[in-house]
């Protein structure tokens, strides 16, 4: 896979903006990456050093639509720990 392609987007909750503060953020990921890829993509997009990298797999929910079922896609998040000091401006102008 290519370096460029694994960070799908950063995502923007409240609790992911209260992890900013202390030098954690929160990206959605392409479902085959890996911990290792995740990091070498945020230190070569953001030119940041990463501490740590934990990953998170969340299952889609089923939702009924009279007789049928339908299931929405299934979705891997990261959050990246970086080294102190460090920062990423996620959102330019504010």
């Amino acid at each position: 896979m290519n370096i460029n392609e694994v960070l799908i987007q950063p995502t923007f909750t409240e609790k992911s903006t209260l992890n900013q503060e202390f030098g954690r953020y929160t990206f959605k990921i392409q479902p085959t990456a890996n911990k290792v890829q995740v990091k070498e993509a945020v230190e070569r997009s953001f030119n940041v050093t990463v501490t740590s990298v934990n990953i998170t797999m969340n299952r889609g929910k089923r939702h009924r639509y009279g007789p049928r079922f339908k299931t929405t896609p299934d979705t891997k998040k990261a959050v990246v720990t970086l080294k102190a000091g460090d920062r990423i401006n996620l959102i330019e102008g504010l």
